[in-house]
């Protein structure tokens, strides 16, 4: 079967993988959809590791149900890509994202267990979770990254009447933007140094203001705007402008949730955060009651996931999609891969 293998920095190639088989205990699924993730896209920047087969946000049909008596061919199922031990104290409080092994064996984001680039993947039984039928195989696709942002909003904790400032326009951001909204913030404002997609977050109707971060007048900008600062700062970006801003921008006493991730150190004044005596909390992943929770909206119509979706690209597509996601100037902030095409 193909796959969109990682061949080097910012490089793709399309190869021949050999498929999963049956071993009574992991679920073999063929990939419907697959999402393209940011933290995709810093394996693609940095070619690291080299054969990695990505891809894990995806809705599929099962194969072969493997130990799971509840499931059968053919039903449609998405899974949390992640791979936590299951006995630990981080997963036996439903914190799995804590858990040392997480990412150990993650789908997608490990060489031992390829992702949704390909046609045919296996999952762990304990991960896979059947989807309802009013939940179309590119909505379930979009589950994991929707799962992320709204994980980092409950840990905001946002309260009616906040303010809150998004940094970073993609699909986390977007999805970010979206749930502060739906807790009761006052007024939400995206950052985004793509004027493109910017201004898609108003289209979008998840954000009320757009402020471009490469104005030389940003910081009057938000000023100007909110007198006093930000009660909650979103960064979905991960790198130390982002970070900066955050710092900037955020009121004296509220909060900075750190969502994006970067590979390289961050520096910041950290005289800002204890001058304004500031929360700063790190977001990763998600609970399982997240993951299930995000089902549930998508498949009551609560939340709308489709209109952050710009495109469906075949397998043999894989490369341009990355170039267009990461050229600065598209609006694009969600593509979907489909390995079938």
């Amino acid at each position: 079967m193909k796959a969109a293998q990682l061949e080097d920095i910012r490089k793709f190639k399309i190869t021949d993988v050999q498929k999963p088989t049956p071993d009574g205990n992991k679920i073999i699924i063929d990939v419907m959809k697959t999402g393209i993730c940011g933290s995709d896209i810093h394996n693609w920047d940095n070619g690291q590791p080299k054969g990695l087969i990505m891809g894990h946000e995806f809705t599929g049909k099962i194969v072969d149900p493997g130990s799971r008596t509840d499931l059968k061919i053919n039903d449609r199922v998405t899974a949390l890509p992640i791979s936590p031990c299951g006995h630990c104290e981080a997963c036996e409080t439903g914190n799995p994202q804590y858990c040392k092994e997480t990412w150990t064996h993650a789908i997608g984001l490990s060489l031992d267990n390829p992702g949704g680039l390909t046609n045919t993947i296996a999952v762990r039984p304990d991960m896979v979770i059947k989807l309802p039928n009013n939940i179309t195989d590119e909505e379930g696709a979009m589950i994991e990254p929707t799962a992320v942002g709204l994980h980092a909003i409950h840990l905001a904790n946002i309260k009616v009447g906040d303010k809150v400032l998004v940094i970073g326009g993609g699909i986390i951001g977007l999805v970010s933007a979206m749930f502060a909204k739906l807790e009761g913030a006052e007024f939400v404002a995206i950052s985004e140094t793509n004027e493109a997609r910017g201004k898609k977050s108003l289209k979008l109707n998840v954000a009320d203001e757009f402020f471009n971060a490469k104005d030389s007048n940003f910081l009057q900008n938000i000023y100007t705007k909110v007198p006093n600062g930000f009660d909650i700062v979103i960064d979905c970006s991960g790198n130390t402008k982002a970070v900066e801003s955050a710092l900037m921008t955020v009121k004296p006493g509220g909060t900075i949730i750190l969502v994006g991730v970067s590979t390289k150190p961050i520096e910041f004044a950290s005289v800002i955060a204890v001058m304004k005596e500031l929360t700063i909390k790190g977001s990763i992943a998600y609970t399982k009651e997240e993951f299930k929770n995000c089902i549930s909206l998508i498949a009551n119509k609560k939340i709308d996931v489709m209109k952050f979706v710009d495109d469906i690209m075949p397998l043999t597509d894989t490369q341009k999609a990355y170039e267009r996601l990461t050229s600065g100037t598209d609006e694009a902030v969600k593509i979907l891969i489909d390995p079938n095409k």
